[in-house]
């Protein structure tokens, strides 16, 4: 059955408004512009998602060429114990000028795939230099074991 033997009028398939609120949002396109029909413009670029973005590990193998492995370690609650437990996990990450060593920490961040497995670029961390001072000079007072020895 076709619209014309049906006799229906045309004029309120004209005006038909689409609404699909999942991908446009909240609002309706209309089919045909009108006067009283105020046109939504969606801004052209939306914010990225930033979920997992960038992680840092240690490198654990640096036999290819041009790739580490680095492994990821954080925290997780048990499932069931609800202790936290020390989760791992190997990600291989592009390094061009072959620089790191194994042991050395290093930043991931996410990129577009280099190869299957690549997907970030390894950065260096600076090592930490802070070291611990003494116990003697921490407070800045001679110990009295040191003094009673003087005497």
């Amino acid at each position: 059955m076709s619209l014309l033997r049906l006799h229906l009028p045309l004029n309120q398939f004209k005006t038909l408004n689409l609404s699909t609120p999942f991908l446009h949002g909240t609002f309706a396109i209309a089919t045909t512009p009108s006067a009283t029909t105020t046109t939504h413009h969606r801004p052209t670029s939306l914010p990225p998602i930033r979920a997992m973005r960038s992680l840092q590990g240690r490198v654990i193998c640096t036999t290819n060429d041009k790739t580490v492995n680095v492994e990821v370690v954080r925290l997780a609650p048990h499932p069931k114990y609800k202790r936290r437990v020390r989760k791992k996990k190997k990600f291989q990450a592009h390094d061009p000028e072959n620089q790191f060593q194994i042991g050395d920490i290093v930043q991931l961040e996410k990129c577009r795939p280099i190869s299957k497995m690549k997907t970030f670029p390894a950065i260096p961390v600076p090592k930490r230099t802070a070291s611990k001072p003494s116990p003697a000079t921490e407070v800045g007072l001679a110990l009295e074991s040191d003094a009673s020895s003087e005497v």
